[in-house]
Order: structure tokens, then C-alpha cells, then sequence
């Protein structure tokens, strides 16, 4: 959650994440939807609530005839914004423009930017789709989803939204997991804007997104994908922050790096481009963690919270596990990532099957968040 100040008004900004079926549908459901209404129910849990508060004689509350006041859920529209806007992977039967989405899903952690805006980060969207039928699709999607976690088994899953809304079913709708995954922009100030998914940021599991001004002016994102052997990524925007001025660009006129840790406590920020990746700029805005991959990134124990210290220059992100790490398969071969990738032991993830996690903080060169190495 975050709190911003408009004008006189303080709203609080809130992520509801997922749905325990068991409470939220009737007992004798096993917590199971069995009806469309009953999918409507859960997709207006979850998403994001901006709400009013004020503290009066009886303590905080909210106002409950705010304007300001408004839910984003599974339905709300979303604006694309970014290098896929547009882009045959994001076009559907509902939008076949691939420009405006609905719904914000699995909203985990959250940042705010310079300008004011909330930013919500889209996790575990994986789990809400799923089929009926067996599946034919195209190479890049089959490897997309395998590498996001998206089912392709028939099984009616946690949701079972595609049993009873078309958008989830992937036998009818297999680009419409490829609209998940984002940062969305939240501008609390105004109720009637429209949230916008910020490609440019990238798509896979994001924890939250954690702010700084680099001491040129431009806008440096940090963010972590939360699963066992991903990476973490920075965002450096191509123009800089003037209070009061045009910030239309920061989130998606730029550059997305991820992080490589070197053995000798040193790393570096690579830049996800075309020439490096030998993928489309659309391409690595879908398909993020392949991109990482094959620039041989550095796989960490799940990236959660990343913040930034706002006295020295330097960030810290909470690593919570991975029981993987070391482990082996029935074969004595090492475990590995979900592509493929071996998940050894390394400079910043130094245990065998880490149950416990650790902090990672490091230190930008030169006393800058935009630079590209860091200790």
C-alpha cells in the first residue's frame, strides 16, 4: 500500500492480491466457482482499491463519499502502453488492437514515482488462466508459457475463470496471458484516469517497483521477479524528471537492464536490446525473462521487496529462498530454472538449498543509480 497527499486529501492506495476461495465463495463450493457470477465475485476482490481516509474523533476511517474513491478489479480497461502496444502477441477477439487490456492481476507489492502516480505490480497472473481442450500453439507461445508457469494441462485450477469467461480460456484467447505481468500505473489524483500497463518495464513476476531520481534527473526503477533462479531488473528512463513538467515518458521511453553478479563482488547491468538478445523490442517486452536468459543473467533466490535508501546511495532486495538451489533431480543432476538453467550456488546467492534467504544490498559506481556497474 502507499499513502499520497493530494492537495489536502490523504489516500491510501491498497493491493488486494488473490482470493481464499474457502471464505469468499460459499462452504459447500470447497471453494471452487461453479457459476459466471461467482467468477464476477472473485475478479472484483481482487486488484486495487484507492480510498479516501481521514482521522477523526474515533481514529482513522474512511470517507466513504470521496470522489476519489474507486476499485480497479479483473475488469477494469488498461491502457498498453510500450514497445509491444499493438503487437500481434497482445491482439485478441475483445481488442484486436492489442492497445487496451482488462483487468489488473495478482497485484503484489507496489512503488510510487517521482510525479505521484501508484505503481502496482503484477505477479503470479499465471494462475488464472487454463483450458479445456487440448491445445495447438505457436513455438513462441508454447516456450512463453512454459517459462511464465501458464498450464496447458486441462484442470479447472485454483479459478476456473476459463470455465466460465472466454477471455481465460486459452484455447480461445492464447494471447490474453501475454497482457498480464506488468507494472500498472495508478494515478490516485484522479479518478477517472485510465490505468496504463507499462511494458516498457518489462512482463514476469514483479514484487514491487522501487523509485529513485538518478543525480542527472532520469528515473531509475529497481524490480525483482519473484521465483526461484530469476532475476532482477532496473529501468533507467531516457529523459529526466522536472517537477511540474512533461513525465509522459518516464516509464516508456528507455532502457530495461538485469542484473549480472560477478565472483568478485562487482556486477553489471546489461541492457535487453535487440542486438543483444537477438529478440524484437516487442518481443522482449512479452517475453522479459527469455530475453534475461539469454544474456546470462544471474539467477537469485527469489527477488521480492527492493528498496533504496534515501540517505546513502545504495539498495537492498530481500532474497526469500529457494530450496532448489544445489538440490538434484532423481538422476544427481542439479535442478534448474524454468529455463533450463542449472541453479548453482553464486556470489550473491552463496547457500545450498537457502530455506532461509538473505539481504543483498549493493552500491551503484560513481554514487549513481543510472550507472551500469555496481558493487
Amino acid at each position: 500500500m502507499e499513502l499520497f497527499l493530494v492537495g489536502d486529501k490523504e489516500l491510501l492506495v491498497v493491493n488486494s492480491e488473490y482470493v481464499n476461495g474457502g471464505i469468499n465463495l460459499p462452504a459447500e463450493q470447497e471453494g471452487k466457482p461453479i457459476s459466471a457470477s461467482d467468477v464476477v465475485g472473485l475478479q472484483n476482490f481482487q486488484g486495487v482499491t484507492v480510498m479516501e481516509v481521514t482521522e477523526g474523533s474515533n481514529g482513522w476511517e474512511v470517507v466513504m463519499d470521496s470522489p476519489y474513491n474507486r476499485r480497479i478489479h479483473h475488469r477494469t480497461q488498461m491502457q498498453i502502453d510500450g514497445p509491444a502496444a499493438g503487437h500481434d502477441l497482445l491482439k485478441t477477439t475483445a481488442d484486436p488492437t492489442g492497445m487496451v487490456s482488462l483487468g489488473t492481476f495478482n497485484n503484489c507489492g507496489s512503488g510510487r514515482t517521482p510525479r505521484g502516480t501508484h505503481l502496482t505490480c503484477e505477479e503470479n497472473f499465471n494462475g488464472y488462466f487454463g483450458t479445456t481442450a487440448e491445445l495447438s500453439l505457436e513455438d513462441a507461445t508454447a516456450a512463453g508459457f512454459a517459462r511464465y508457469g501458464v498450464k496447458t494441462d486441462i484442470d479447472p485450477g485454483r479459478y476456473n475463470y476459463h470455465g466460465f469467461d472466454a477471455r481465460f480460456h486459452l484455447s480461445q484467447e492464447p494471447n490474453e496471458p501475454h497482457r498480464a505481468g506488468y507494472i500498472v500505473e495508478i494515478d490516485p489524483a484522479d479518478p477517472a484516469s485510465t490505468p496504463i500497463k507499462r511494458k516498457a518495464l518489462g512482463r514476469f513476476k514483479h514484487e514491487n517497483a522501487a523509485s529513485v531520481v538518478a543525480p542527472d534527473g532520469r528515473v531509475v526503477v529497481y524490480m525483482g521477479d519473484d521465483e526461484r533462479g530469476e532475476y532482477m531488473y532496473k529501468w533507467v528512463s531516457r529523459d529526466i524528471y522536472t517537477p511540474g513538467g512533461d513525465t509522459s515518458s518516464l516509464l516508456s521511453e528507455g532502457q530495461l537492464f538485469v542484473a549480472k553478479f560477478n565472483d568478485d563482488m562487482t556486477g553489471t547491468w546489461i541492457a535487453l536490446t535487440p542486438e543483444d538478445t537477438g529478440m524484437s523490442e516487442a518481443e522482449i517486452a512479452t517475453f522479459t525473462r527469455i530475453a534475461a536468459t539469454q544474456v546470462s543473467a544471474t539467477t537469485m533466490d527469489r527477488p521480492e521487496w527492493i528498496a533504496v535508501n534515501p540517505v546513502s546511495v545504495e539498495a537492498y532486495c530481500c532474497l526469500t529462498n529457494n530450496s532448489r538451489r544445489e538440490a538434484t533431480n532423481e538422476d544427481g543432476s542439479i535442478r534448474t530454472n524454468a529455463a533450463g538453467e542449472p541453479i548453482v550456488v553464486n556470489a550473491p546467492n552463496p547457500r545450498e538449498l537457502n530455506n532461509y534467504g538473505q539481504i543483498v544490498r549493493w552500491r551503484p559506481s560513481g554514487s549513481d543509480h543510472a550507472a551500469s556497474t555496481f558493487e
